[in-house]
């Protein structure tokens, strides 16, 4: 859950997630339709398919027990380098070199590496490797991620209440808060979106599952066009991905959502159906929604719909 999210953030996913499922077997026997919505908000979904899918392998063909070598965790689902490092070191308490977003900003500023990330990471690894000790190496790896977390932070880094201030050649030049380096990135491309909200007669709205590959994996949404780099029409939207044959109404404004590396722009054109209308997909009453996989988009989208069409 931490991947690419902070600890404010996940703490009451993290708390409601183990309560649910206490046990690696527990999470096992689950179905991913339940793992997925309790993971509803948290974004990056592929992690929580990972997850699912990791627990199934380890408690059913791994006799319910994580290896305990670097190189097979990472051969588990959703486990690469740096995960598989800090499990080694954590919870096995072997020596491991684990490198995350923290590691490397703190190296970063303690040694000036100054060249542009990503090609500085093979320096600031052979950094990492030479700092790491022989013992106590889970401590190490948390002790430095917690440093980058509180004080070396990203931004405005609190440098004058750092215990590592003295041997910090970053800072001893003034350039702390500037590392690690990035090269210009360019901006976000905008993708573009038009998002059918179907209200039945009876205030229930069609929902439908996303294929399980690909971005937001199995999660639910609201029907959609294909996301792509030019406007749609609302006559191609409806011909290419109408989920029924109504008369659609565009509602005002645009629902927008910034991915890691896009941002998608979403219109919305409303329909009315009847009682018993054949469509694919489920309808879900509106009180009802907290029971879906619904990932943050679609949860703007239907948000910007009940504001504008209801």
């Amino acid at each position: 859950m931490l991947q690419q999210t902070t600890v404010s953030v996940v703490k009451p996913y993290f708390h409601a997630f183990i309560t649910r499922w206490p046990t690696l077997a527990d999470l096992a026997q689950a179905t991913l339709e339940d793992v997925l919505a309790a993971w509803a908000g948290l974004g990056y979904y592929a992690r929580a398919r990972n997850l699912h899918q990791c627990a199934q392998e380890v408690a059913f063909t791994g006799n319910g027990t994580f290896p305990t070598d670097t190189h097979a965790l990472q051969r588990l689902p959703g486990i690469g380098a740096y995960t598989a490092a800090a499990m080694t070191a954590i919870a096995f308490g072997r020596r491991a070199v684990a490198v995350d977003g923290n590691i490397e900003r703190v190296l970063a500023r303690l040694f000036a590496v100054t060249d542009f990330l990503p090609a500085a990471r093979s320096h600031i690894r052979i950094l990492a490797d030479a700092l790491t000790p022989e013992n106590r190496c889970g401590d190490f790896i948390q002790a430095v991620m917690d440093l980058g977390a509180t004080l070396c932070t990203p931004r405005q880094p609190a440098c004058m209440l750092c215990p590592l201030q003295r041997e910090c050649v970053g800072f001893q030049q003034g350039l702390a808060a500037t590392l690690p380096a990035r090269a210009g990135q360019s901006p976000h491309p905008i993708h573009y979106g038009i998002a059918f909200f179907v209200l039945r007669k009876d205030g229930a709205v069609l929902l439908r599952r996303r294929p399980p590959k690909g971005l937001l994996g199995g999660m639910m949404e609201v029907p959609s066009t294909p996301w792509r780099d030019d406007f749609w029409t609302l006559e191609e939207a409806v011909a290419a991905a109408a989920p029924l044959s109504l008369e659609w109404h565009p509602l005002p404004g645009t629902v927008r959502h910034v991915f890691t590396h896009f941002r998608l722009d979403m219109r919305v054109v409303m329909g009315e159906a009847g009682s018993n209308p054949a469509a694919r997909g489920i309808w879900s009453a509106l009180d009802r929604m907290d029971e879906q996989a619904l990932p943050s988009v679609m949860r703007k989208i239907l948000v910007h719909a009940i504001r504008f069409g209801m």
